[in-house]
């Protein structure tokens, strides 16, 4: 599906999130103090979706999560690096609050010295790298892809191309979209190259 018939933002959007979160935090979350261009807002798509379900464009660094009516809200993220983002389509299989989190053998054998020493895994946390929620991505007849949409509580990867494959938003946003979003909700990740 190529990006011009996928989704379209229509006008700058109504923010959802001013200066403060419209929703409860968890009490150990720092406020996270975003730009207002990465802040998620309403905003209409070009093509009729499905609601309810997750679309991310890579190439506006967009996650889009689909209403009714033609109408998404649109959440900055930041993804995974060239050659290590994977495009498909996908369900969320699980859901994790405050997720654990151990590098692929795959992550390991690439950065030795950034990964291995977390080869026993991390417990959940501020500093853990899924941040605050994780969605787990499934594939039909694989199971777990090992691809998430997660948290982070590093805002300046917001908008770049830095995880292991994943799509991240800021935590506190991670938060507000977890609980919008029910297990074996659809997810498209959209090839890099779509023009």
């Amino acid at each position: 599906m190529k990006r011009r018939v996928f989704i379209q933002q229509i006008g700058a959007g109504v923010a959802l999130m001013g200066a403060g979160p419209a929703f409860a935090r968890d009490s150990d979350m720092p406020d996270y103090k975003m730009p207002e261009e990465f802040l998620p807002r309403e905003v209409r798509i070009s093509n009729k979706l499905a609601p309810y379900e997750i679309h991310v464009d890579p190439g506006q660094h967009a996650l889009y999560w689909t209403l009714p009516d033609r109408m998404a809200i649109r959440y900055a993220v930041g993804i995974g690096r060239p050659g290590l983002y994977e495009s498909g389509e996908f369900y969320v299989g699980a859901k994790k609050e405050w997720p654990s989190w151990t590098p692929t053998p795959d992550m390991i054998k690439r950065e030795p010295g950034k990964y291995a020493k977390y080869k026993d895994g991390l417990p959940g946390g501020l500093n853990n790298p899924l941040g605050s929620r994780g969605l787990y991505l499934f594939q039909p007849g694989i199971g777990d892809t090992y691809l998430r949409v997660h948290g982070t509580n590093l805002p300046k990867t917001i908008g770049r191309r830095v995880s292991n494959g994943c799509a991240r938003l800021i935590n506190d946003q991670m938060v507000e979209l977890y609980d919008r979003v029910p297990l074996n909700s659809r997810v498209v990740m959209y090839p890099t190259s779509v023009t």
